[in-house]
């Protein structure tokens, strides 16, 4: 399939949706992403594996990042796209490639840029974070990861929400002694103990931060209960899984060590299952702040998890900003408002060109 990145971006964007490209599936798409960008543009581009990198080189005083990843869930009846009352429905449509269309489109129409541009277009994002494009780019091509800021077209319903939460699993487990339910007494009941802790996470009072403008709340939940052996035995062994979603000024070590604080004194042990840091929203950097300045103050925090994250481990100041609503991704009614297709692709426009 041939894509027009000179046309309209609700165009593209149904052009995108409908070449599959469920995550490890994404050569297709890729092929159709490189081949216009090589033919419709003047841009530096190339190839690793199935993600498409390209840039200006224009001697620019800074570099603007525009990353997206062109993998999918599993789709769901919901190919190919349609349009109907003035949403683009089908798989992709929120999360991500309305955003990856405004990307491709302004890298293509954008003659002078006030900023260098890179653009990102990676790989399996939405499977296990080991198979992630980024993790194989940041190795072989870390060059082309200097920004100094980084919008990832992830769905935020066309406000710019920065940095993100960092998040932690734990497993909670207390042990008993078995015994037949008859004679409970002779027992000691593993699930029993882990009513305190469910007792200290339902009294929890979590923490609201403060950060350039943007206010993170922590949450600290149980996920998960597992315990229990028959109907007529007292069980010697139980566990609760806790996720723990913390404010980005926080380390994993830090994060962790509130969670051991806040179940300090109880008969239990905490084993980290995983792990990963959240991400500043590094907004008084300049080229971040003339960011929000576009998009007229609307801003707001990350609430989960992105490849932000990834970004500003790099040291590179990164938010999320795309036409998607986040309520809408892998649904399968998944659709975006064209309407803020449009208007994302004037914003950043605006921002691009100064």
């Amino acid at each position: 399939m041939s894509l027009d990145l000179h046309g309209d971006p609700v165009a593209l964007t149904a052009a995108l949706v409908d070449i599959p490209s469920e995550s490890r599936h994404e050569k297709r798409i890729a092929d159709a992403i490189e081949a216009a960008l090589r033919e419709q543009t003047g841009l530096e581009v190339i190839r690793n594996a199935d993600a498409v990198l390209a840039r200006t080189n224009l001697g620019k005083p800074s570099r603007v990042m525009l990353a997206g990843h062109i993998d999918t869930v599993p789709a769901a009846d919901n190919l190919p796209s349609r349009l109907v009352d003035g949403e683009l429905h089908g798989c992709g449509t929120s999360d991500m490639k309305a955003g990856d269309a405004v990307f491709l489109h302004l890298a293509a129409t954008i003659a002078e840029p006030t900023h260098d541009i890179t653009l990102v277009m990676y790989d399996c994002e939405e499977i296990e974070a080991s198979a992630n494009g980024l993790n194989r780019i940041e190795e072989e091509l870390p060059d082309w990861l200097r920004a100094d800021v980084a919008i990832l077209g992830e769905p935020s319903g066309g406000y710019i929400e920065a940095g993100c939460q960092g998040t932690l699993r734990v497993v909670v487990s207390a042990s008993g002694t078995r015994a037949h339910s008859a004679r409970s007494w002779l027992g000691d009941n593993a699930i029993h103990k882990l009513g305190r802790v469910l007792d200290r996470l339902s009294g929890y009072q979590a923490r609201s931060v403060d950060i350039d403008g943007c206010t993170y709340r922590e949450g600290l939940s149980a996920v998960r209960i597992d315990g229990g052996v028959a109907g007529n035995v007292i069980p010697d062994a139980a566990s609760v899984t806790v996720n723990f979603r913390f404010a980005p000024d926080r380390s994993v070590d830090d994060a962790l060590e509130h969670v051991r604080d806040v179940l300090d004194g109880l008969d239990v042990d905490i084993e980290l299952t995983d792990a990963a840091a959240g991400a500043l929203p590094g907004l008084s950097q300049p080229a971040a702040a003339a960011l929000v300045e576009a998009a007229g103050g609307q801003v707001r925090a990350k609430y989960g998890w992105t490849d932000v994250s990834r970004f500003a481990a790099l040291g590179i100041p990164a938010v999320n900003y795309g036409p998607g609503d986040p309520n809408l991704a892998h649904r399968v009614d998944e659709r975006v408002e064209v309407d803020k297709i449009t208007a994302a692709t004037d914003m950043l426009r605006r921002y691009l060109t100064g």
